[in-house]
């Protein structure tokens, strides 16, 4: 029997329902509750007061590049303020290097304004605790019971200051070129870096730069609209084009707000996230420092799953997102998780999903064994997998309908067991995701139109 899941907001693995939080913060499209002014102004508040309970500190303020960053970050730091909290602004500054500045600069938490891979007229805010993770579940719904609360302003004498890090940049960049080994030289490699427009613009070309790799940059021209557009992770086939054109040896694509990757080897093929995780992993385990077992998702491709349980390597799957990586990595003391997107955690080097850190041990696992990303990549044989979203007024709670349920069992017959069919709400957007994954493509994508179609027919009832 094919292996199938019907994943509805009853998986989601916290107890009491948010209110605002998503899977990874709050995220909707700009001017429409709750990604407006005022409520961003009182998220701000909310933080603070929550914050305040702890002591005294300063809270880290960063963005990607799309223009309403710059109206968002006024209001935080003028709810903080409210509330008596120091901010220090970063500017644009790719997701993980808020983790990793919140921990460096001693700061109570980390907020990120992004929407990551979404288009520019969406925003989003989302909080890194001082250790550089995700909030606890226990902040989160004690933020939210304070935004229930009428907003008050502290004594004008203890109102929050704010300060801008200039040196933010050169600090992350530092942090990165750290993660690998100081014999890592890059002299004589040609990378096309795609940028996507967004928070890494100005950080990832000096990263490889400075390793010695000749960079050729891409999507390094913000406008405050052009964020994701027709470029980065999400758009890999311009990076092929340029690396084929510029005859690179690579080619490295980031999102909006760079903590995921995807690459393209000299030939021009696509590595997503379950090959590049696979290529660590492999590199790891052969020079016997991998930490446990890997983390994956129920998006995690199947011949991913079936070549790591080959190399012996024990493999467990979570819900889409990397907060559910993160969580059952610290559970179980393991290092490494990832999704085919190209979110990829290396928890012995930092604490959230970071593209820059991916592709630099990727590149260390192609020097260290002499190979070009083509030939390290050998050993994994991915099963043809259809995704298709379709578009609903809302997400919705459940899935569990009877029709729809009959279908998913008609595709699973028709796969037997050699595939997986997964159906799951988006977690930030208003989209059911439809997956089918099995042997025979032209197959496989049949079966997927079939669902798909059964599903749009029933949620637009």
């Amino acid at each position: 029997m094919a292996q199938a899941q019907v994943l509805t907001e009853m998986n989601h693995p916290t107890h009491k329902p948010r209110r605002y939080f998503g899977t990874d913060g709050i995220r909707g499209r700009v001017g429409i509750w709750p990604i407006t002014p005022e409520f961003v102004l009182k998220l701000g508040w909310a933080v603070g007061k929550v914050l305040a309970r702890q002591g005294c500190g300063k809270v880290l303020i960063g963005k990607d590049t799309r223009i309403s960053g710059y109206m968002f970050e006024s209001v935080l730091e003028s709810g903080l303020s409210a509330a008596g909290i120091d901010t220090h602004l970063l500017g644009p500054m790719p997701t993980p290097a808020i983790a990793y500045l919140t921990r460096t600069l001693r700061a109570q938490a980390g907020i990120v304004i992004s929407a990551s891979h979404n288009p520019y007229y969406d925003n989003g805010i989302k909080f890194f605790s001082a250790q550089g993770t995700k909030l606890p579940d226990a902040m989160e719904l004690a933020i939210e019971d304070q935004l229930e609360q009428p907003m008050t302003t502290v004594d004008s004498r203890e109102l929050g200051k704010a300060i801008r890090v200039v040196d933010a940049p050169g600090r992350y960049i530092e942090f990165c070129k750290s993660t690998v080994s100081s014999d890592i030289i890059l002299n004589g490699l040609k990378i096309v870096v795609d940028c996507a427009n967004g928070a890494s613009y100005h950080v990832a070309p000096n990263v490889f730069r400075e390793l010695g790799a000749e960079v050729i940059e891409i999507g390094v021209e913000p406008n405050g609209l052009n964020i994701n557009l027709d470029c980065g992770a999400t758009h890999p086939e311009v990076l092929r084009e340029h690396v084929l054109a510029e005859k690179a040896d690579i080619g490295i694509a980031l999102d909006g707000d760079g903590d995921r990757v995807v690459m393209v080897d000299h030939l021009g093929r696509v590595l997503d996230g379950d090959e590049l995780l696979y290529i660590i992993i492999k590199h790891k385990s052969l020079r016997g420092v991998l930490k446990g077992g890997i983390v994956g998702t129920v998006m995690t491709n199947l011949g991913f799953e079936q070549a790591i349980r080959h190399l012996g390597i024990d493999f467990v799957r979570v819900p889409v997102g990397d907060r559910y990586i993160i969580n059952e990595l610290t559970k179980r003391q393991w290092s490494l998780g990832g999704e085919p997107s190209g979110h990829i955690v290396c928890m012995d080097m930092t604490t959230t999903g970071d593209g820059i850190i991916t592709a630099l041990q990727v590149l260390a696992a192609m020097q260290q064994t002499n190979q070009s990303l083509a030939k390290i990549r050998e050993g994994l044989t991915k099963y043809p997998q259809v995704l298709l979203n379709i578009k609903v007024a809302q997400a919705p709670q459940s899935l569990e309908n009877p029709r729809i349920t009959q279908a998913v069992s008609e595709v699973e017959n028709e796969l037997g067991n050699k595939g997986r069919v997964l159906l799951r709400p988006s977690g930030t957007e208003p989209l059911i995701r439809v997956m089918v994954e099995g042997e025979n493509e032209a197959h496989v994508k049949q079966l997927a139109e079939q669902l798909a179609s059964v599903v749009q027919q029933e949620m637009s009832e």
